[in-house]
């Protein structure tokens, strides 16, 4: 039998639930492992258990080294994707945005290779299920805004500054921070 790992983690951006299956990390979500937690587990994995571990394959460990200041370090987390074909691209072209950079959701939706689909790049990347890891912080509006975020605008605020995104990193960010600040 098939079995989840699960543990939550205390972190700067507040209480992170993370799973994993195997080696791969298949979840990080914002707060305590809740019931919409448990049925996504339950319908990526049916029949599977889930158990608590200190450590779900590695992750706790990459998540708290990120936010000692190894930014970096996210890039070694292997995960484990379930979703649409168009999310999954959607959220592996989340990990080519380099740390302390942004992007535009339409200029990710260029590099899906759907640039008429801006919305549904929004909504795959609003439906990431490995958050941080996956770094839907990392894209703004195409204004420059910091729009929506599962975990909220103060969290992204967080982990962009934490990243070291500043005025002078890029046009997007200068917007993005003139305008929320």
């Amino acid at each position: 039998m098939t079995a989840i790992v699960l543990a939550t983690i205390d972190s700067p951006v507040g209480q992170l639930t993370i799973a994993a299956h195997g080696s791969r990390v298949c979840l990080v979500h914002f707060g305590e492992a809740t019931d919409w937690v448990r049925s996504s587990l339950a319908s990526w994995y049916p029949g599977a258990t889930i158990e608590t571990a200190a450590d779900p394959a590695g992750g706790a460990t990459v998540l708290r080294r990120y936010f000692d200041g190894d930014l970096g370090s996210l890039d070694e987390v292997d995960v484990e994707l379930h979703g649409t074909a168009f999310q999954q691209r959607v959220w592996m072209a989340l990990r080519t945005v380099p740390v302390g950079t942004t992007l535009s959701y339409a200029e990710l939706a260029r590099r899906v290779g759907s640039p008429s689909a801006v919305r549904a790049v929004g909504a795959a990347n609003g439906a990431n299920p490995v958050a941080v890891v996956l770094p839907c912080h990392r894209i703004i509006g195409s204004n420059g805004s910091l729009t929506g975020y599962g975990g909220g605008l103060d969290r992204k605020r967080w982990l962009l500054d934490h990243e070291g995104v500043t005025r002078s990193s890029s046009p997007e960010a200068q917007r993005a921070f003139a305008f929320e600040k």
